[in-house]
């Protein structure tokens, strides 16, 4: 799976397809201990898929708060205390 087809991907559609792809994942172990699997690279791809997904599943929360932080924040109008015994000390 290409990385730009999990960039237009949901949260869930991310999920649904990391269990997939982990069933998958199981599969190919089944046949390599039974010995049936024709293509040993496979079990990479299906690693390194996983990895991915992991990889966007965790991302996509941080661009929401990443988003957020972004937003101007409202500055809170400073207040001026004026205490007497600063206006005593300035006065002399």
């Amino acid at each position: 799976m290409k990385a730009e087809d999990l960039k237009t991907k949901t949260q869930d559609e991310l999920k649904k397809l990391l269990l997939d792809t982990r069933k998958d994942q199981m599969n190919l172990r089944f046949q390599k201990t039974n010995g049936t699997l024709d293509n040993t690279s496979e079990m990479r791809k299906k690693r390194r898929t996983v990895a991915r997904i992991k990889t966007y599943l965790n991302a996509k929360p941080a661009d929401k708060a990443a988003s957020a932080a972004k937003a101007p924040a409202k500055k809170a109008a400073a207040k001026k205390t004026t205490k007497p015994a600063a206006k005593k000390a300035a006065a002399k």
